[in-house]
C-alpha cells in the first residue's frame, strides 16, 4: 500500500537542454501531448510543462509497472488529470496523482486510496507594488482569521510568505477534489499550529478525513499536500475513480499512510532506460543551449 504514496519533485533551473534534447525527451510522450507543452512562447513554461507531464508517465510506470506506450492519461472537464486503466491495481485500489509546477520546481504526489492534491508555490516579490497592495488584491480568498494571521505575520516578507502558505493550502484541498478555478476558496479555513498539524473547515464544519502538510522546499518555495476522502471528489472526476466508498477500517488505513518524503530527479532519470538505438543528443559536444 505504501508504494502508492509517492511524492517526486525536479528542479528544472538545473535543466537547459539544447533544441535537440529538449525535442528528445518531448519525442517520449504520446504525441497528443506535444501542443500542451509547445504551445507555450517561454522556454521556461515549456520545461515546466514537459518535466510536469514526464513526471507523470515516469511515476505510474515505476508504481504501476505499465509500460509508457500504453500509458493512456485523460483529463476530466476542469482539466484534473487522471490514469485511464481497464484493469486496476487491487493493492492500489484507488491509485490517483496531482502535479504542480511554480518557479523552479515541477512535482507530483500520488496516493493509494485516499484523494491527493499538490501546490508548488514560488514566493515571488511583487514588482510594482508593495506587499500589503499585492496581497490585498486576494483578501476575497481568505476568511476573517486566516486573512487576520496573514496580516499580522510579522515583517513585509512574513506577510507575504503567510499568504503563498495560505494560499498553497487551499489549492492543494481544492485540487485534490478536482475542481476548477470556481471553488470559493474562502469557504475553506485553515487552522494550524505553526503549519503543524493542519485542521481545514468548509463553512465552518471539520474536515475530520482529511490530512494536510505544509513544506518547505527551499530557494522561497513550499508544497503543500491535501490527503482526502473521494467521496468530496466533484461529479466528473467521482467518474474517473475506481472506489469512492470505503469502509472506516479501509479508509483510515490510507489516510494515515505515512507521508513520505519528495525525491528529487532530474530530467533524464525519468525517461525510459531501456529502449536500445535512442542516444539523447546532449552525449554530443555541440549543444546550444535554448533560451527565451
Amino acid at each position: 500500500m505504501e508504494k502508492g504514496v509517492q511524492r517526486w519533485i525536479v528542479d528544472i533551473s538545473e535543466w537547459n537542454p539544447c533544441i535537440h534534447c529538449f525535442s528528445f525527451a518531448m519525442s517520449f510522450l504520446p504525441q497528443h501531448e506535444h501542443n500542451s507543452i509547445t504551445r507555450f512562447f517561454k522556454m521556461e513554461d515549456r520545461k515546466r510543462a514537459l518535466v510536469s507531464r514526464l513526471l507523470q508517465y515516469a511515476l505510474i510506470h515505476q508504481v504501476l509497472g505499465i509500460s509508457y506506450n500504453e500509458i493512456v492519461i485523460r483529463r476530466t472537464a476542469e482539466g484534473k488529470p487522471y490514469l485511464k486503466c481497464d484493469n486496476p491495481n487491487l493493492e492500489l485500489p484507488n491509485f490517483n496523482f496531482n502535479a504542480s509546477h511554480h518557479g523552479d520546481y515541477v512535482a507530483i504526489a500520488s496516493e493509494p486510496i485516499c484523494l491527493v492534491g499538490l501546490d508548488v508555490v514560488a514566493q515571488t516579490i511583487p514588482e510594482k507594488e508593495s506587499v500589503k497592495e499585492f496581497i490585498q488584491n486576494f483578501s476575497s480568498y481568505f476568511s476573517r482569521l486566516e486573512w487576520f494571521n496573514i496580516i499580522n505575520a510579522g515583517s513585509s516578507r512574513q506577510i507575504l510568505s503567510e499568504f503563498y502558505r495560505y494560499w498553497s493550502v487551499k489549492e492543494a484541498f481544492v485540487k485534490a477534489i478536482g475542481d476548477g478555478v470556481g471553488y470559493k476558496l474562502d469557504t475553506i479555513e485553515f487552522h494550524h499550529k505553526n503549519w503543524e498539524n493542519i485542521v481545514a473547515k468548509v463553512n465552518g464544519k471539520e474536515l475530520k478525513d482529511w490530512r494536510f502538510w505544509l513544506l518547505e522546499l527551499g530557494k522561497e518555495h513550499v508544497a503543500s499536500i491535501a490527503r482526502g476522502h473521494p467521496m468530496y471528489a466533484t461529479g466528473s472526476y467521482k467518474t474517473t475513480l475506481n472506489r469512492t466508498q470505503f469502509n472506516d477500517e479501509e479508509y483510515n488505513l490510507g489516510l494515515h499512510l505515512p507521508n513520505t518524503s519528495f525525491i528529487f530527479w532530474k530530467v533524464e532519470d525519468l525517461l525510459p532506460s531501456n529502449e536500445t538505438g535512442r542516444v539523447p543528443p546532449c552525449l554530443s559536444q555541440n549543444c546550444v543551449v535554448l533560451k527565451d
